[in-house]
Order: structure tokens, then C-alpha cells, then sequence
């Protein structure tokens, strides 16, 4: 019965965000705004995956709410920022494998995240416990020293599966997203501009002045604490990649020294992901109420469980030395479960289905106009022309 209800609320997203974009198609004043409205332009209907790939591909920075000459309380009630959120929140049940899993996640997410790390925490310390009685409460700066709580093989065949379950997962679900909006194929070209468009966040700047995100004056708040989540995660996974070629290449384990790349880029990373996560909260809680929407489960698990990656993981680099670093391992390596498990049916998939709506917007423009996407323009105040 929850299926069908969640398959009834993104049909009647799907619906508003047709009679919206019928509106704009036809108005197409913010056309220099964002990728959303050329994209729109190269249609005159909108089939279910033409709708979704308009979703992923809104930055959500509120523009176009501002500038609208039909936004509530005009009788029309076009708020393009709110529609395409509520339908891109749908499709990360919609594209999900398996797909029965996806609707537990959107309702109970946090809990569950948190029920996982909890879990897998207590998990370690009991098999630690069992192991060595004192090994969860030994201080440890020596290479081995965390495999004292739980061995390295024990380690990798736990976390190892939960990471490839995840990637397989989140393969099949980015594959349904992009047949979804028909075949397209992946050119070099649309790769590059939409991995430039994603790095530089291009479109999360209305036209290139800014977010607005509490009022109608932008800023680029939003933007900078993206960057330090987006960029905090890279860094945290080049750590993780460096220490894998330490372990099996130079044969040198876990922890590592201050100075290595483990740690330097780990440190940073975890910073990028504990501001960046805490920013982009604050932003979502002082958003102005015209362009907020209800759908919070999901992106406050996928924050959270950032935020306590970045967090625990500090914690053990600073207190490693301490009594406390076994259990703070057991802790870390909880919320790394909880991490993998989530990942293919939250916020985590939103960046790559925008990544995906970007290549197939590069390319289309490409197709149509024999060029890339130009830079965007600002378009007059709305009070000019209404």
C-alpha cells in the first residue's frame, strides 16, 4: 500500500511540474537563468523521464521564483523551485534498485542511518571484546595498531561488500534514470562540460549573481558550503585511496603519520564535511518559506551521516593516542556501514543524477544550436516587464 502511495504522490508531482512548465514554456522570460529552462524550450511535451531530468537538472537556487510574473499569489501559482524539488525527491525512490528498499529509506532515513551505525558499532566492540578484552581500550599510533579491534581481511570483506553492493546499486539506478528521458549517447564533449558545470556549481547561481535562497537578494552561501561538502567527500576518498596503495603496494598499515597524504588529505576532508554538511543545514532552516519544501527525511540523513563521518573521523586522528581509539574506531567504522548502505537510496544519488541531467543537457544543446551552453545572463527585474 506505501509503494502505491508513494507511486500516486510522484504522479501528481509529475502533473504539476507538466502544468508548470507548460506556463514557462509559453512566458520563457527566465530562460537565462539556469539549464532547466533552455532544456524545457527544446520541448513542446513532457513525458514522465523529460520531468525528471528537468528535476535533477534545477539547482534549486530560488531565481526563478523571484523573477516570475506568475508566482503565487497570481492565479497561476508557478513555483518552479518547490515542484521540481518535491518530483526530484520522488526519483530517488522511482530509479532505485532494489526498489522496494527505496521507500523505507525516504520515510525513516535518519533513523535507519542511525540504527546502522549504532549496530555496526557495537558490532566491532563485541568482536574486539572477544578477541582481545583490552583492545578497545589500548591507545594506538603504531602501523597495525587498528586491526587490533577488528583485522584488516575482517574488515574489507564487511566493508568491502557493503561498498560494492552500493556501487552496483547506484549503476543500475543512474542507468534507469538516464534511459528514462530517452537514448542519448555519452560524448566526450558533454562529459567534460558537465564535469566543469558540477565542479564550478554554475548553476547554482540564478543567472550568475547568486543563490536566493532567504530573500530576493543572492548570495553565494549556498554554493560555498556545497563546495566544502562536494569537495570535503573528494578528499576524504583520496585518503582512503592512498591508504589502500600504502597497505598493499608499500606494505605499510594503518594509522599513518600527520605528514603522509592519508592523513593530510583526510584532515581536510573531514573539516569539508563537517562545515560543509553544518552550512548547508543552516541554509535549509533560514530558507525563505515561499521556496522551502516538506521533503527534509532524506537530506537530513545523508547531512547527518556527513557530518558524523567527517566528525568521528577527526576525532580518531586527534584521540588515537588516548585509551578512547578503539572505540572510536568502532564508532567510525559504524558510521562507514551506515554510510554504504544509504547511499543508493538517498541524497547521495542526487549528485549523480544532476551530473547525468547535466551530459544529457550539454549534449541536446549541441544537437540544437551546433554549440555549448553560453554563459548565463540575469535577466531584468520582474517590476521592469510586469
Amino acid at each position: 500500500m506505501f509503494a502505491i502511495d508513494l507511486a500516486t504522490l510522484a504522479g501528481a508531482h509529475r502533473d504539476e511540474v507538466d502544468r508548470q512548465m507548460t506556463v514557462c514554456n509559453a512566458c520563457r522570460y527566465c530562460e537565462g537563468l539556469c539549464a532547466v529552462f533552455p532544456a524545457m524550450e527544446l520541448r513542446k511535451t513532457f513525458a514522465a523521464g523529460d520531468l525528471d531530468y528537468l528535476a535533477n537538472l534545477c539547482h534549486n537556487c530560488g531565481a526563478c521564483y523571484y523573477d516570475c510574473q506568475y508566482a503565487p499569489p497570481h492565479e497561476f501559482g508557478i513555483n518552479v523551485p518547490v515542484a521540481l524539488a518535491d518530483l526530484r525527491e520522488d526519483t530517488y525512490a522511482e530509479y532505485a534498485w532494489p526498489r522496494a528498499v527505496a521507500p523505507l529509506f525516504r520515510v525513516n532515513g535518519l533513523f535507519i542511518a542511525l540504527a546502522l551505525v549504532l549496530a555496526v558499532a557495537v558490532f566491532v566492540a563485541g568482536f574486539a571484546l572477544m578477541a582481545d578484552s583490552g583492545a578497545l581500550f589500548r591507545s594506538g599510533t603504531e602501523p597495525g595498531a587498528f586491526y587490533r579491534v577488528m583485522p584488516h581481511n575482517t574488515m574489507v570483506v564487511l566493508f568491502g561488500g557493503a561498498f560494492l553492493f552500493a556501487i552496483l546499486s547506484i549503476s543500475v539506478s543512474v542507468r534507469r534514470f538516464w534511459r528514462a528521458a530517452g537514448p542519448m549517447p555519452v560524448t566526450v564533449p558533454s562529459l567534460w562540460r558537465a564535469a566543469k558545470d558540477a565542479g564550478s556549481l554554475r548553476y547554482l547561481g540564478g543567472g550568475g549573481m547568486g543563490c536566493n535562497n532567504t530573500s530576493e537578494r543572492p548570495d553565494n552561501r549556498r554554493r560555498l558550503y556545497h563546495h566544502l561538502t562536494f569537495y570535503g567527500f573528494l578528499l576524504c576518498l583520496a585518503s582512503t585511496t592512498t591508504g589502500t596503495i600504502f597497505h598493499y603496494l608499500l606494505d605499510w598499515s594503518a594509522p599513518y603519520p600527520w605528514w603522509t597524504p592519508v592523513k593530510i588529505f583526510g584532515v581536510l576532508g573531514g573539516i569539508g564535511l563537517v562545515i560543509g554538511p553544518l552550512g548547508l543545514m543552516r541554509e535549509k532552516v533560514q530558507r525563505a518559506e515561499v521556496i522551502s519544501t516538506g521533503n527534509k527525511g532524506l537530506g537530513a540523513a545523508f547531512l547527518w551521516v556527513l557530518i558524523l563521518l567527517g566528525g568521528t573521523g577527526l576525532l580518531l586522528t586527534a584521540l588515537r593516542s588516548t585509551p578512547v581509539m578503539g572505540l572510536l574506531l568502532a564508532v567510525h567504522l559504524g558510521v562507514v556501514f551506515a554510510f554504504f548502505v544509504t547511499m543508493p537510496y538517498g541524497k547521495f544519488v542526487h549528485g549523480l543524477y544532476r551530473f547525468a541531467a547535466l551530459m544529457r543537457h550539454a549534449h541536446e544543446h549541441v544537437a540544437a544550436h551546433g554549440k555549448m551552453p553560453e554563459p548565463l545572463k540575469q535577466p531584468l527585474p520582474k517590476t521592469v516587464t510586469s
